[in-house]
């Protein structure tokens, strides 16, 4: 009996080994610029339904980097992969509609899938959300909700690691001392919250 569980257990390891390779050698060729394995390898995985294979078919067609560039393509594979919580997706799928170029602009699906991806942590949606409620755009504005997401977002969402300090120090300019004060209690709860419910 214990003989019979070994092997079960044995072949569950060595299956979901198996099924996880062709995955991260997706990624590993669509990060190193190699896009026809890439896409090679995405594409049958995207089609079973793989968020992070759809999610990479997403970005070569968005950037023309395997495959003609094709948004509309784009936007089919980010948004499977967004509706399985993908928080990568979710906010090409922000961008994507706050920009307009494909879908139309609606800056409430944009806010709609940034916080969905914020909710999970992602640094740079986060950052976007905040934008949003900075400027007024699909949510009311509101400086103090702003605040809290840039700050929240911190550094790691831009590859420039001035621009949330940047953001903030302009909004603190316009905001009262208790307004900053309060924006910094919301985002020290919505850290220690985990990005839920702010």
């Amino acid at each position: 009996m214990i003989r019979m569980l070994l092997v079960c257990v044995c072949l569950v390891v060595l299956t979901g080994r198996v099924m996880a390779d062709p995955l991260m050698d997706a990624r590993h060729a669509y990060d190193a610029g190699n896009y026809a394995d890439a896409g090679k390898l995405s594409r049958p995985l995207a089609e079973q339904g793989a968020a992070p294979a759809q999610f990479i078919l997403g970005m070569m067609y968005v950037t023309g980097n395997g495959y003609t560039q094709d948004e509309a393509e784009a936007v089919k594979w980010f948004r499977q992969a967004a509706d399985q919580g993908f928080a990568e997706a979710q906010y090409q799928l922000g961008m994507i509609y706050e920009a307009g170029s494909v879908v139309g602009e609606d800056d409430n699906e944009a806010v709609k899938w940034y916080r969905l991806s914020a909710e999970q942590g992602h640094a740079p949606a986060q950052l976007f959300l905040g934008k949003m409620y900075r400027n007024g755009r699909g949510v009311p504005q509101d400086f103090v909700r702003a605040y809290m997401w840039i700050s929240v977002a911190g550094p790691k969402a831009s590859k420039s690691p001035d621009l949330s300090k940047i953001l903030l120090e302009g909004m603190e300019r316009q905001m009262t001392p208790d307004q900053v004060t309060e924006a910094r209690e919301l985002a020290r709860k919505c850290t220690a919250n985990k990005f839920k419910g702010c």
